[in-house]
């Protein structure tokens, strides 16, 4: 283009086809609009070039979150449901529970030391910095009502990089407030009443008080493990344990509020409890008990043992022959609501995890928190052989930013200045407390390649009598299994990036006339003041429908000017002109301009949206810094780039055929967005979907751009303008608020006998090694699965690393390294006493999504049945020694598999009358799903509150779970049942009209709204209840879609779907389930 052309066309802007001008859109403050682009085709001239890009190769991106509290107000003025207020802290990890009352605000810098300095043998040049997390929080938040507009909060600066002086100062914890005591030292009141370990499961627990810190335990005689016996008496539901909260759990002051999530998903879901496994043949020992105190503690009552029904110790659990079932003697999930202590390592032997839904404080001794790394067994088989007897599955789960409980020790930031990290010279492994220093500390083994390296001479320090360094203790990366260190510039291929965040609305006529653009508007305008603090923060804001609007915002003075890209086709961004900018310069326009929007479009009359143009242009305005694209979408994407047609109505002729070719409609309808997606990707481009609709959009195809750029897709369907603001409102904040990071790179290394086979997960994959993140956040979960490539010695250890560099919201390049050691052995039985059973499941959980869009639902269904039933097989061939064949055996640690597999096969993902949309959101929800949602996505929780008034005082705030069966549900009842995501209601036809009429403000049924929400009533039932929802709430970190469910209507059916015990049309009954995969094994076995 000429030097002289200007940079738009010029002359009178072209009307939009279809868009009549709003009656308001004279309004106060509304933009001027200008139109950009081509002039007709006849006289086009070629249009201006874009940009260049800063840097032409894919960065080794990195991320890291410095994050604000959890969302909690709902949009203001708009709905007065239950109240929901933040009161969590803005640094890396808030916590998810409330803080402790006892603790004092920080400030967010420095905080009192907790690593003693360097010992002076350690002779070190190179000063060794351990500092304060960034983003810490400066107080915590006060709660707020629900419908409090949201007010602006403060966030901590960043600490500056400095060489220590004296003692290293010891960051505050993760995310949660400090306690005055030391954490771990002697007795922690906040502890009070951890769990004795269970017994199997035919002993139900008993509540036991608990008053110092648990202590370790061999066995004096192995426990012996008992059948189930259909003539056994049912000894009834095990009582809760007593719940002492979190650490210091505060009760909710006034009107419920919201806590900004913990690092622990509270006591999630009832989960199994701590289980005596049995004892295994050979020499290994039992391993130590680590939850919990000695039966011989004075003040402790344990459960009588019952006496030996004949099996041998390696039995497992037994189940008799059908005849004899008891359905209330198979194996259930038993709720816990107690905190635990775990630590991850006593003795030099890495200790087993608790359950991933329980409630625990992992002590970092070593090994890393199973919350950051998780593997499907705790021991690792010598030889592939071994693994491929056992049938079970050899994988990790990885989130590297999952938030931490508040009572646990903060992640050291370790700082080695210009040098940066020590590392291995053949194998580029970090430095960590697995490492083997020899030759009096002058040389070092590493425990992944078993390479010797020599010890940089400022970093040397000499061996004490244990062979350790003296100075260990006293060096996080050698004493802690997971560490940040400083990234120096070596790692940086640019400056780190600012922190973008650019907003694309979707105004079409049908997202206006329903609510959605005035929702997405409202959502924004009030998640502003949770955007990250300081002048790295940088917004812009684009409408869409058939053409695209950009918002210049930079002028301070005057209404911003709205510049229009008609071309769909071929996608351009305005040139000079401030799209993006700092929002402290632009907050009250910008303000402004989200409150004029919804009246600008008030009477648009274009139904098309163009919605692959609309993110390749906000991409644009991205390319030269990267950052967050989040997407707010109503209708099915159908002119420009990227357009779709409706493929539902086929989908549905196809399954209900029994079309084998069905699934294909689950994949992308063309490469078209896949390929976008890369290009995002390249130029660390992150992108969320909001998608708020009453139709088909085709979640198959617009998913693969969140999947690729490791953003996430969030379903609002069927979106009503009533019930669903309030969710999309605590949803967005959350999303930009939560501990997060930008530009990242992972990669997972494990020592010499094992391969990283695969990872799976929301991410973008260009070499073999390692996978690109532009977007990571403290929810977003890797899979890594494993393979042997030789064998391990006997009592050896096998090391995993996974190291993630990423640029903070601070825009400081960090690199977290997450250690894991693992004992290896070859015995069989030694696998299934420490196979993971949340891990093993949520591996199941993600290899069925994978398989949905590439195989018939039936074959996915008897896949994983398969799984189940070949790992069973392999227990009750190799390690189970009991003569009857009537029996049968699971193992201990795995005996809930069968249930969590049937109801798998019964989930929305894998039923035949699911919509096309609602199974594609579940797949992409399933690919980067935490390992504490995994189970309660398909096992959901239910709870009866029809009963909130009998309860004590003294107990859990949340009532004891029931089995998912209609066998437990009456006509005269209310239930709650909640799966991380949806909160559905249930009220039966003879609901007490008092509980009604305290729980909803209506004395009927009849007289119910069809819409639910949920508001605070003034009395005790409608308050515990508020107070149920919003504890959950903040378990789940996810606002839960609320919905009532009423007998004899489709939504009574749908809640009755989740009913997974029961025997259904296409389905078997827990009881058959167990029959049948007992049948199974007899026919393997003979």
């Amino acid at each position: 283009m000429a030097s002289s052309s200007p940079p738009f066309a010029s002359g009178p802007p072209r009307p939009r086809p279809g868009f009549a001008p709003s009656a308001n859109a004279n309004v106060a403050g509304a933009p001027q609009i200008s139109q950009i682009g081509r002039p007709v085709p006849s006289s086009a001239a070629p249009s201006a070039p874009l940009q260049p890009s800063p840097f032409s190769a894919p960065l080794p991106a990195s991320s890291r979150p410095g994050h604000p509290q959890f969302a909690s107000r709902p949009p203001a003025a708009a709905f007065p449901q239950g109240l929901v207020a933040s009161n969590g802290p803005q640094g890396l990890a808030a916590p998810r529970i409330p803080p402790p009352t006892h603790a004092q605000p920080t400030p967010p810098v420095g905080a009192p030391a907790s690593i003693r300095a360097p010992s002076p043998s350690a002779a070190s040049s190179q000063a060794q910095a351990v500092r304060p997390f960034p983003g810490s929080p400066p107080a915590a938040a006060a709660s707020r009502p629900f419908t409090s507009p949201p007010s602006s909060q403060q966030f901590g600066r960043p600490p500056i990089s400095h060489p220590l002086s004296g003692s290293p100062t010891s960051q505050p914890p993760f995310g949660g407030p400090p306690t005055l005591q030391p954490p771990f030292a002697g007795s922690h009141p906040a502890l009070a009443g951890l769990p004795t370990t269970q017994l199997p499961f035919n002993r139900p627990p008993t509540s036991q008080q608990f008053g110092g810190p648990p202590t370790q335990q061999t066995f004096t005689r192995p426990p012996v493990s008992q059948p189930y016996m259909g003539s056994q008496p049912y000894a009834g539901r095990p009582s809760p344990p007593s719940y002492v909260g979190p650490p210091s759990s505060q009760p909710f002051p006034g009107p419920p509020t919201m806590g900004a999530p913990s690092g622990t998903p509270a006591p999630a879901w009832p989960s199994q409890p701590r289980q005596v496994l049995p004892s295994m043949p050979g020499n290994m020992q039992a391993p130590p008990r680590m939850f919990g105190m000695p039966p011989g503690t004075p003040g402790h009552t344990m459960p009588p043992v019952p006496p030996a029904m004949g099996n041998s110790p390696l039995a497992g659990s037994q189940i008799s022959t059908p005849s004899k079932i008891d359905p209330n003697q198979i194996p259930r999930p038993l709720p816990s609501s107690s905190v635990t202590l775990f630590e991850t390592r006593q003795g030099n032997q890495a200790n087993v995890p608790p359950p991933a839904t329980s409630n625990f404080v992992v002590k970092d001794n070593g090994n890393c928190s199973p919350r950051l790394m998780r593997c499907t067994m705790n021991q690792i088989p010598c030889t592939g052989d071994l693994l491929s007897t056992s049938s079970m599955p050899l994988a990790l789960m990885v989130q590297p930013l999952a938030l931490p409980h508040p009572s646990e020790e903060p992640i050291q930031i370790v700082d080695f200045g210009e040098s940066g990290p020590i590392r291995c010279s053949r194998c580029k492994g970090y430095i960590n407390p697995f490492m083997k220093f020899i030759d009096h500390g002058r040389r070092f083994i590493c425990n992944l390649c078993g390479f010797t390296n020599d010890t940089p001479r400022d970093y040397y320090c000499n061996l004490g009598p244990d062979g350790r360094r003296r100075d260990a203790d006293e060096r996080p990366e050698l004493c802690r299994g997971t560490v940040e260190f400083v990234a120096t510039r070596e790692y940086m291929v640019r400056d780190p990036m600012p922190a973008v965040f650019f907003f694309l609305i979707d105004v079409s006529m049908n997202a206006v006339q329903t609510g959605a653009t005035a929702a997405a508007c409202s959502a924004i305008s009030q998640s502003l003041a949770d955007l990250p603090d300081g002048p790295r923060t940088m917004v812009g804001i684009a409408t869409f429908d058939c053409t695209i609007h950009f918002y210049n915002l930079g002028r301070a003075s005057q209404q911003p000017l709205m510049l229009i890209v008609p071309d769909v086709h071929d996608v351009y961004t305005p040139l000079h002109t401030d799209i993006i900018v700092q929002l402290a310069e632009c907050r009250q326009s910008l303000e402004q301009l989200l409150e004029n929007i919804p009246n600008i479009f008030e009477n648009n009359k274009v139904a098309e949206s163009a919605f692959g143009a609309a993110i390749k242009a906000g991409f644009l305005a991205l390319k030269p810094t990267g950052g967050k694209l989040l997407v707010f979408q109503s209708v099915l994407p159908s002119v420009g780039i990227g357009s779709l047609s409706s493929r539902e109505a086929e989908g549905r002729t196809n399954v209900s055929s029994g079309d084998k070719e069905a699934h294909k409609l689950l994949q992308p309808a063309d490469k078209t967005l896949k390929a976008m997606a890369g290009e995002f990707a390249e130029y660390q481009v992150c992108v969320d979907m909001f998608i708020t609709t009453q139709s088909y959009v085709d979640i198959a195809s617009i998913s693969v751009v969140p999947g690729t750029t490791g953003g996430q897709v969030y379903y609002y369907y069927p979106f009503s303008a009533l019930s669903d603001p309030g969710k999309l409102y605590n949803d967005l904040r959350w999303n930009i608020s939560r501990p997060q990071g930008f530009e990242a790179v992972m990669r997972v290394r494990c020592s010499q006998g094992l391969q990283v086979q695969e990872y799976s997960g929301n991410f973008c994959k260009r070499i073999p090694t390692d996978i690109d993140l532009p977007g990571i956040d403290c929810d977003k979960t890797i899979m890594v699965t494993f393979k042997h490539d030789d064998k391990f010695q006997e009592n050896s250890e096998c090391g995993i690393q996974c190291a993630l560099l990423y640029t903070t919201v601070y825009g400081q390049r960090r690199i977290r390294v997450i250690n894991l050691s693992l004992p290896c052995t070859s015995m069989l039985s030694n696998l299934f006493r420490s196979a993971d059973l949340d891990t093993q499941f949520a591996c199941f959980l993600k290899q069925a999504a994978s398989m949905i869009p590439v195989s018939s639902l039936s074959q996915v269904r008897e896949h994983i049945t398969n799984l189940c039933i070949n790992i069973l097989h392999a227990y009750r061939k190799y390690c189970a020694t009991v003569s009857s064949s009537g029996q049968l055996i699971l193992p201990e640690a795995l005996k809930l598999l069968p249930l969590y597999t049937l109801a798998l096969a019964k989930s929305i993902g894998l039923r035949n009358d699911g919509r096309l949309d609602d199974r594609s959101y579940w797949v992409s929800l399933v690919t980067s799903l935490p390992i504490s949602l995994a189970i309660p996505l398909v096992y959901p929780r239910m709870i009866p509150i029809h009963n909130l008034t009998a309860k004590e005082d003294d107990e859990s705030l949340l009532p004891a779970s029931i089995p998912l069966s209609s066998e437990h549900i009456s006509d005269d009842g209310i239930y709650l049942l909640e799966n991380g995501e949806d909160g559905l209601i249930y009220i039966g036809n003879m609901a007490n009209p008092e509980m009604l009429q305290q729980i909803f403000g209506v004395p009927s049924v009849d007289g119910l709204p069809s819409q639910l929400v949920l508001e605070q009533f003034d009395n005790d039932v409608s308050k515990k209840l508020n107070d149920i929802v919003n504890e959950i709430r903040k378990q789940r970190c996810s606002y839960l879609r609320l919905r009532l469910c009423r007998k004899g209507d489709p939504s009574g059916m749908h809640f009755m779907s989740y009913m997974v015990e029961d025997k259904t049309p296409g389905g078997l009954s827990y009881v058959e389930f167990l029959v049948h995969v007992h049948r199974q094994i007899q026919t393997k076995m003979a």
